[in-house]
Formats: structure tokens, sequence, C-alpha cells
């Protein structure tokens, strides 16, 4: 009986590791190159891209911030990630039985460097395919309502940010960290997504990759 009952936990939980998923670049011959971030706040990572084209794809966000010069892109569980105090149950719930996902979207100017000067922060150059199959996976990551408009919920946790609905359901196989491994994945990166829970990880991955 225990056997069932893992077995099921683990289909229920690979399942839902599946969203939103990375997408493939499309080849392209511009030699157009552009520059991201990943950024790590020691548990937890984020992507930082040019809030100019962010505003193309999501132009709701262009009436929600000031003009600003980054977006930090962040993916979590909607309870844990929105809480104003984390509590050993919000953790369990964000494990293993998720409400569902959030984005939070921060807008800055100036180096990413000195933005967030207690974390690490990683450069990584890309071409326009790769580019924009970042920007087609950070799309996707958004749930919209029946008219196709995103949905905000609370206001962001630090400087001018929000909180957006977002596709897909955290999990102890599906984290924070995962979502930014498939970004990369989406950006040309060879990295196994899957494997990538930690912030560690991902960071690690980019030092190997020599980025």
């Amino acid at each position: 009986m225990m056997k069932t009952f893992l077995t099921g936990m683990c289909l229920l939980l690979s399942g839902c590791s599946t969203f939103p998923q990375a997408v493939t670049p499309v080849a392209s011959s511009s030699p157009e190159k552009y520059q991201v971030f990943v950024v790590s706040h020691g548990w937890h990572t984020g992507i930082i891209m040019p809030a100019h084209d962010i505003n193309i794809i999501l132009p709701q966000l262009k009436t929600r911030f000031t003009p600003q010069q980054w977006y930090e892109i962040g993916w979590g569980d909607k309870g844990f990630y929105q809480a104003q105090e984390i509590t050993s149950k919000l953790t369990l719930q964000a494990m293993f039985w998720s409400s569902g996902a959030v984005v939070h979207i921060v807008a800055f100017s100036g180096q990413p460097e000195r933005y967030f000067p207690t974390s690490q922060v990683r450069p990584l150059t890309v071409n326009r395919s790769q580019y924009n199959g970042l920007l087609r996976f950070i799309g996707r990551s958004f749930q919209r309502d029946e008219t196709g408009h995103l949905i905000a919920l609370k206001k962001g946790i630090y400087g001018e940010s929000q909180f957006y609905a977002a596709n897909g359901r955290y999990g102890m196989l599906n984290t924070c960290n995962k979502w930014t491994a498939k970004g990369l994945k989406s950006a040309g990166m060879d990295i196994n997504a899957s494997l990538k829970l930690t912030a560690g990880s991902v960071m690690n991955a980019l030092a190997d990759a020599g980025e």
C-alpha cells in the first residue's frame, strides 16, 4: 500500500513538473547579440531581461510600471511567494499541495549587480534566436483571463514590483530554480532542467558553461 502511495505521489509531482514548458529556439541568421542576466538570492533564482522587449510581448506591464531599463522575473508558489511571513505549513503546502503559481516582476534601472549587491548575478549573451526563445518562454509563463489579459495579484515584495497569476504548479520537483533552468534551455543553453531544483545547481551550470 505504501509503495502504491509513493508511486502515486511521484506521478502526481512529475505531472505537475511539466508546465510551463521550455520552448525550442527558432533558427535565425541575425548576427545581433543580446545580454540577459540570471540572479541568485541564495535559495531563489530569477531572470533579468530588458523591460522594453518584455513590454512588447506583454504590453500590460508597460501600463503597470514606470519606464525602467530591466525586469527581474521570478516564478514560484502562489501562497509561499506572496506570504509576508513564512511558516512551516506554507513550506509544506508549496512542496506537496500547491494552490498554484505566480510570476513576480521587479522593474528597475541601472546595473543589475548594483541593484542586487548582496545577490549573485551572472550575465548571459545570446543570439537573436535564443533571445526570442527566452521571450516566448517568459510570455507562456503568465496565466491570462478570458479576455487574454494578465491577472494581477498582490503587490510585489521589494522595489517597484507586482505578482501575476502564472501557469504551472510549484512542487518538490518543479521549483522556481527549475523554472529558471527551463528559461535558460529556451535560450539555447545545453542544460538538463529536470535536475536543476536548487539555486546553486542553476548557477553552477552557468559557471560550467563558461557564462
